[in-house]
C-alpha cells in the first residue's frame, strides 16, 4: 500500500538514487561519498570549494554545512559526525548563485500529476523549510517548466512512487540539477493546496490504497490538466523566532539562513502581485516591513553587486540609508547615496561618534540588511545581527530576500493590501 520502504530507501541512499539519475540521464550537482576525513578532503578537492557536507540520512538539514576549505571541513568532521563505512559523510558540489526550486506531485504508477512549482525567493544552499518561496515560480521559462515536469516523471518512474513525491531541483546557467527527491508528503503540501485549490494529501491517499489518478479526475477531486496557473500569487514565509532562543553562554543565536533547518513554521500571503504577496508574508512571520525611515545595509563582498539595485531603490523610495566603509565605498561608486557609520570593532570615534550596534541599540534604525561572509560567522555581522533580533528589527540576510523586501515595500506605499479570504481567492 502506497510507496514501498524499497523505494524510499532509494530514495534517500545517494548512491542507489545517483544510479536512478543516471539510468534517467538527469544532472546531480558532483558528489561524493566519504568514510574518512582524508577521502572526504580528498572528495573536496576533486570537485572544488565550496562544498556542501552532511551525515548521510537527515532530517531537516541536521548537521549540514557549507564548507569553504580543507581546514573548515576537517573541523566540520570532527565537530559534528561519527563518520565510519557504516556512516559515511556525502561531499556535494555547492552549486552558488543557483535558483532553487521545490515540486511537489502526485504519482500512480501511469500518471503525474504535478501540484505545483514553487520558486525559492533565497538562493540555493538555504534550507528549503527557512526560505521564502513563491507559486506560481517567478522567473523559469517555460521550457524549464516542460524541462522540470519530464525530470518528476523520470524520478516517480525510476523510485516507484505511489502517491506523493517532493523534489528540489537547482536551476544554474540553464542547467537543471537534481538536488533530491522525498517520496513523501513534504511541508509544502499544505502551501501548494491553499494556493492551488487542489487536495493533494486526500488524493495522495487515494492513490495510495489503489485509486489512479484518472478516476480522481473523473470524480473531480483533481482537474482535467496541471497546467492551471494558482488563483493570485502566493509566498510561503518561515518563521523564525530568533528572540526566543539562546546559546549555552546565554547570548543571543545568529540570525543567519543556511542548510540547517532553523524555522518553527510558515505562514503564505496571496495578493494579485508578488510585491504584495511578500510583504502579507512578512507581516505575517516577523511584523511589517517599514515604509520609511532608515535603513542599514552591510552586505559581504560577493553579495555587493546584487545589492546596488535594492539599495538604489531604496534611495529613491526615500529612505535613509547607513552603511559601514566597505559597503557604503561600493554603493557610492554605483551612484547611490549612503551615509558611513563606524563598525562595531572600531568602537566609538574619537568624538563619541556611536558604532551601527549602538544605533540599533537606540532604535533608531527600521530594517536591517546584512549578508553574512562565507566562512563562518564573523564577530561584526554577528554583533549587528543580534541587536538587530533582541531590538525586533525586521532583518533579511540574503540579497534575493532583499530585492523582494524592496517590492513588498512599494506595495505598502502604495495603500491597502486588500483582504480576501481564501475560498474567494479559490473561487
Amino acid at each position: 500500500m502506497g510507496t514501498s520502504p524499497e523505494a524510499i530507501n532509494l530514495a534517500e541512499e545517494r548512491g542507489a538514487f545517483g544510479d536512478v539519475l543516471k539510468s534517467k540521464n538527469l544532472t546531480a550537482p558532483e558528489f561524493g561519498m566519504a568514510s574518512s576525513e582524508s577521502e572526504a578532503i580528498s572528495i573536496a578537492q576533486r570537485i572544488g570549494y565550496p562544498v556542501l557536507v552532511r551525515p548521510s540520512f537527515v532530517l531537516g538539514g541536521r548537521g549540514m554545512e557549507i564548507v569553504y576549505d580543507d581546514e573548515s571541513l576537517s573541523g566540520f568532521i570532527t565537530r559534528a559526525t561519527d563518520i565510519t563505512p557504516d556512516h559515511p559523510v556525502l561531499v556535494d558540489r555547492f552549486l552558488d548563485s543557483a535558483i532553487e526550486l521545490d515540486v511537489d506531485a502526485l504519482y500512480d504508477g501511469v500518471e503525474l500529476f504535478l501540484g505545483g512549482i514553487m520558486e525559492h525567493i533565497e538562493e540555493a544552499g538555504i534550507h528549503s523549510g527557512d526560505s521564502a518561496c513563491v507559486l506560481p515560480s517567478m522567473t523559469i521559462s517555460d521550457a524549464a517548466r516542460k524541462e522540470i515536469r519530464e525530470a518528476t516523471l523520470a524520478i516517480a518512474q525510476g523510485v516507484g512512487v505511489r502517491g506523493l513525491i517532493n523534489i528540489q531541483f537547482a536551476m544554474a546557467e540553464n542547467i537543471l540539477y537534481v538536488l533530491e527527491a522525498n517520496p513523501r508528503a513534504s511541508r509544502t503540501v499544505p502551501f501548494v493546496s491553499k494556493a492551488t485549490g487542489v487536495p493533494l494529501a486526500k488524493a495522495a491517499a487515494r492513490i495510495s490504497v489503489g485509486t489512479s489518478i484518472e478516476e480522481l479526475k473523473a470524480e473531480g477531486m483533481l482537474p482535467a490538466t496541471d497546467a492551471e496557473v494558482p488563483r493570485g500569487i502566493s509566498v510561503k514565509e518561515a518563521v523564525l523566532p530568533w528572540n526566543r532562543f539562546r546559546r549555552t553562554d546565554g547570548r543571543g543565536v545568529d540570525a543567519v539562513l543556511g542548510p540547517e533547518m532553523r524555522s518553527t513554521g510558515e505562514v503564505m500571503g496571496i495578493s494579485s502581485s508578488f510585491g504584495g504577496a511578500y510583504a502579507k508574508s512578512q507581516i505575517s512571520s516577523f511584523g511589517p516591513l517599514p515604509k520609511s525611515g532608515t535603513v542599514f545595509i552591510s552586505l559581504a563582498d560577493k553579495d555587493k553587486p546584487a545589492g546596488v539595485e535594492a539599495a538604489r531603490a531604496l534611495v529613491e523610495l526615500g529612505f535613509r540609508v547607513l552603511t559601514t566603509s566597505g559597503t557604503g565605498n561600493f554603493l557610492t561608486s554605483h551612484g547611490v547615496a549612503t551615509s558611513l557609520v563606524r563598525k562595531n570593532s572600531e568602537g566609538r570615534g574619537p568624538l563619541a561618534e556611536p558604532t551601527i550596534v549602538d544605533i540599533l541599540n537606540s532604535g533608531e534604525i527600521d530594517l536591517v540588511i546584512n549578508t553574512p561572509v562565507g566562512r563562518g560567522t564573523r564577530a561584526d555581522g554577528w554583533a549587528i545581527r543580534t541587536a538587530a533580533v533582541q531590538r525586533s528589527i525586521p532583518i533579511i540576510t540574503t540579497t534575493p530576500g532583499f530585492s523582494a523586501a524592496v517590492e513588498g515595500i512599494r506595495v505598502l506605499r502604495q495603500g491597502d493590501l486588500g483582504v480576501k479570504s481564501i475560498q474567494e481567492w479559490l473561487a
